[in-house]
């Protein structure tokens, strides 16, 4: 058994990682989280930092009661991964070159695309359902019914932060050298607009009036205000992995370009930034995963590192203590303002050698001293899931 508990809390909060490690202001979010009344209980992953009312890298389990800010922002934000037949003898030698057909096929930063992405007519995309999908658009929240045009064109577009498109090359074993590609994306804009929206209608609620922190403030299951939030939320997560599936299929599009005898293995895809109805002990709870990925037994996940340190493919063990759940990456270690103080891009570029990325002040914020360490916090949750495969990034597109 790896965790520990925090002390100081009424629900229990199961921490994967040494308490004493977590920032105070993290510390002090997860026993806000652990006093709410409606807390069943806490599971704190090793990439646990500081976020907006709840801590990024922690499963929160409810009875009957959902908080916005536990979902976060990004709503549905995840990992798409796929496996090729092709080995790192295989790429082309300009990887520069492969790096700027990818960002000319996907929109990065704050670049939508010109027009909206015609799910017809890209290949190997699944065609099923789009019309039923944006139909439901007309039924979210009032305040975005300006933003449908705007959440068409970025429909297949990357976005900027910690999102990321990469081409990896595994590491060890017999499938050594084994070529993969992953990218790490969200709900863009309309997601983060219906999040903000339905917490401040949550703040505004007579029940959340003396929270510890108003922006840990819940819906409660039979009200209006939970009803319209499951509806934003389930199609903001919907929206989300659409996104995944067609950038996924756009930058499989650039490798076919490149390398015609390509081949492409099933996807992997995952939320970190979502809620699940799950029943533990026979309780029936509503499950928030922000930063976390779920590890049912057998469940394949992707658990990322930094852009110049590598990402792990892995396989959930079921652990019931931490709500069958899994850490969503390294988590970062200092903000992104400490970052840019404390390095530069020479930092950069020698910290991402060997990687064909941007190396410029844009993403100092981004470099790999500013996350925690990949491989320690795998090995805190041992007991979450295996490694399946170990992948190295040779290309790394940010946004």
């Amino acid at each position: 058994m790896n965790h520990t508990l925090l002390s100081g809390t009424r629900a229990p909060v199961k921490v994967w990682t040494d308490p004493s490690t977590i920032e105070p202001d993290a510390a002090r979010q997860l026993r806000n989280i652990g006093a709410l009344p409606w807390v069943e209980g806490v599971a704190v992953m090793p990439d646990v930092h500081y976020g907006k009312g709840a801590t990024v890298g922690s499963v929160i389990a409810m009875r009957q009661a959902l908080a916005p800010a536990a979902v976060g922002v990004d709503i549905g934000c995840g990992m798409s991964a796929v496996r090729t037949n092709l080995t790192d003898a295989d790429l082309p030698d300009d990887l520069g070159a492969l790096r700027t057909a990818i960002e000319a096929a996907i929109p990065v930063g704050f670049h939508a695309h010109d027009d909206p992405v015609n799910p017809y007519r890209v290949h190997g995309l699944p065609t099923a359902g789009w019309g039923d999908f944006w139909a439901g658009f007309r039924d979210l929240h009032a305040g975005v019914g300006a933003l449908e045009s705007r959440a068409q064109r970025q429909l297949g577009s990357l976005g900027g932060g910690n999102h990321f498109i990469e081409v990896c090359v595994e590491q060890g074993g017999d499938d050594a050298g084994q070529v993969w590609l992953m990218l790490h994306s969200g709900s863009r804009n309309i997601g983060k607009e219906l999040a903000e929206r339905h917490i401040g209608v949550a703040r505004k609620l007579p029940h959340n009036a003396d929270l510890p922190d108003r922006d840990l403030a819940v819906f409660l299951a039979g009200t209006p205000e939970m009803a319209a939030y499951r509806r934003d939320l389930a199609w903001a997560q919907e929206y989300a992995a659409r996104n995944r599936a067609i950038m996924l299929a756009l930058l499989c599009g650039v490798l076919r370009d490149a390398v015609p005898a390509v081949r492409f293995a099933e996807p992997i895809s995952c939320h970190h930034n979502y809620v699940a109805e799950e029943t533990y002990g026979g309780v029936e709870l509503l499950v928030t995963r922000k930063g976390a990925i779920r590890a049912g037994r057998g469940d394949l996940g992707i658990i990322p590192g930094s852009m110049g340190t590598g990402s792990y493919i892995v396989r959930g063990l079921g652990n019931a203590d931490a709500y069958c759940s899994a850490s969503h990456g390294a988590g970062r270690r200092m903000s992104r303002s400490a970052a840019k103080r404390a390095f530069d891009v020479d930092d950069l570029a020698a910290q991402t050698a060997g990687v064909e990325c941007r190396k410029d002040a844009g993403v100092v914020d981004e470099i790999p001293a500013a996350y925690k360490d990949i491989g320690a916090v795998i090995e805190q949750q041992s007991d979450l899931v295996e490694v399946v495969a170990h992948l190295k990034q040779v290309v790394c597109v940010k946004g």
